[in-house]
């Protein structure tokens, strides 16, 4: 392409006069265009907040401080417990002394004197027992056995109750019990019987003593020996 051809398109392309302008403005971009506005908008919203934080402040509700003081109620001194007192410790045991052999020489002949009753006789001595023979069947006494008497007719003593019993006494529905004492000799045959304790009605008590003569008892040992015992046996009347 020639230079002369090149000038005359270019000269066809650039605008010329009036008409050249208006055809600029019509390719003008929106970036152009907001450049050119941002002044007017920039010092518009400056003045549109100023405008706003001038009314809300005048238009703002006054403030005031809320009271937080608080009464403290007065304290009380409550009593204290006394003092404990706390013992001292105990004193330390003292450790029992080491054994020492010593050199001390015990004389091997020695002899203790001879002590007889005679030459200490003691101040207050008991009477001597009196050679009277003492009756072991007047009142209870203890005797030691190592086997005690058992009865030996129990359907007998059964049918004694029975048949002793008062009549009055078993149809008012009147019972008790009556605590007999029986000495046992050495053969095991009652000699001797007494009323320990009492039922409450003289009736019964004698109806247990008609009672007490028909027991019979094996005798009592001591070890292999046979001794004369006292024993205590209940006599129950009932009508059940």
């Amino acid at each position: 392409m020639s230079d002369e051809q090149r000038i005359s398109e270019e000269e066809q392309l650039e605008p010329t006069g009036a008409e050249g302008a208006g055809e600029f403005d019509e390719f003008e971009s929106a970036n152009d265009r907001f450049k050119r506005s941002f002044t007017s908008w920039f010092w518009g919203s400056i003045v549109a907040a100023t405008a706003f934080h001038f009314v809300f402040m005048a238009f703002f509700p006054t403030m005031e401080a809320e009271d937080v003081a608080f009464v403290q109620d007065e304290m009380e001194a409550l009593e204290l417990p006394p003092e404990v007192e706390i013992p001292p410790p105990p004193e330390q045991i003292q450790r029992p002394a080491t054994p020492v052999v010593t050199d001390a020489q015990i004389d091997e002949d020695v002899t203790i004197e001879p002590t007889t009753f005679e030459d200490n006789l003691p101040d207050d001595l008991p009477p001597p027992p009196s050679d009277e023979a003492v009756d072991l069947s007047d009142e209870p006494t203890f005797t030691p056995f190592t086997e005690a008497p058992e009865v030996t007719n129990r359907q007998d003593v059964g049918r004694a109750l029975e048949r002793e019993y008062p009549s009055l006494l078993r149809d008012a529905g009147i019972g008790g019990t009556v605590m007999m004492h029986f000495f046992i000799t050495e053969d095991g045959t009652v000699d001797n019987f007494l009323v320990a304790e009492s039922s409450g009605h003289s009736g019964l008590d004698d109806a247990a003593e008609r009672v007490a003569e028909t027991f019979e008892f094996s005798p009592a040992y001591n070890r292999d020996e046979r001794v004369p015992v006292w024993i205590q046996i209940p006599i129950t009347f009932t009508t059940n």
